[in-house]
């Protein structure tokens, strides 16, 4: 053939396009979880001390 510059791998192209797919699926979940469970990265937590009891 004197064509092989225009091959397509097709295998290879499927694993691009199955980890595009992967990567917005995880994106979307990521988001789903921040909604759910914002992290607070202003907010530093005081440890709460117990009182002594003398």
């Amino acid at each position: 053939m004197s064509n092989d510059s225009k091959l397509i791998d097709f295998s290879a192209e499927r694993d691009k396009r199955i980890h595009d797919l992967n990567e917005k699926r995880l994106n979307e979940v990521r988001q789903a979880f921040e909604q759910a469970l914002p992290l607070s990265k202003a907010k530093k937590k005081k440890p709460k001390n117990k009182p002594k009891k003398p």
